[in-house]
């Protein structure tokens, strides 16, 4: 049971490594990135900004940029796109995770596994010496009952270590997509438009105005459910 233990382990470590080495790639500072892409737009510079988000990597700028591609479309049209954005990057996140969670849930039966066949080779040394059992017969099955059992609680804990640090990580990762989602779309729907050369009567502005930022309201609102 111990080359079973070694091998959920190394398993595991090459896991951890590959979803940190991703995680780390996917997480930006948000706020310096969509405050950036706002400074892009608001110098009507539309296809800038959608290279720096093609050029950035991770599900921040995957979402802005959605929301980007869809700026002249209705709040609701751009509320869709957006989502789906993020219902294609998120999943991503917590791939994997699910492995790791199993490994640190598996590793303990392992062990305990490995602690019974200890002690069945233990009892097998006393049936074999019958009254007369000596230490030296009795040891090995107890030394390897009790290295399983050692082995297995050495895997156990670094795994759901691993496990609750890689989750914090995507849980901070889709906060900063949520916040970075409403945020540009409001800023679209508000400033970004309002910016833009009117066509009809003024009247006709200031409605578009409000209803845009009533519009935004609704539209952060529906993507944090």
């Amino acid at each position: 049971m111990m080359w079973v233990l070694l091998t959920l382990g190394l398993l595991g470590l090459v896991l951890f490594i590959e979803r940190t080495l991703y995680l780390h790639r996917g997480q930006i500072a948000a706020k310096a990135f969509v405050d950036g892409i706002k400074n892009i737009l608001v110098k009507r510079r539309l296809v800038e900004a959608l290279t720096v988000c093609e050029e950035t990597p991770g599900p921040v700028a995957a979402v802005v940029k959605a929301a980007l591609l869809h700026a002249d479309d209705s709040a609701e049209s751009m509320r869709f796109h957006v989502q789906e954005a993020a219902v294609i990057e998120l999943p991503a996140l917590e791939r994997r995770l699910g492995s790791i969670a199993a490994i640190a849930q598996v590793a303990p039966l392992a062990g305990l596994l490995g602690t019974v066949l200890g002690m069945v080779t233990t009892f097998l040394a006393f049936e074999k010496s019958g009254n007369y059992a000596t230490a030296g017969a009795l040891s090995a099955g107890m030394w390897q009952a009790l290295l399983a059992t050692a082995g297995s609680l050495m895997l156990a804990i670094p795994a759901h270590l691993a496990h609750h640090f890689l989750c914090g990580r995507v849980r901070a990762i889709v906060r900063d997509v949520e916040w970075s989602g409403n945020e540009i779309m409001k800023f679209l729907l508000t400033e970004y438009r309002g910016g833009k050369p009117v066509e009809t009567s003024g009247g006709a502005s200031g409605g578009a105005s409000g209803g845009g930022e009533s519009e935004a309201g609704e539209t952060g609102a529906s993507l944090r459910k």
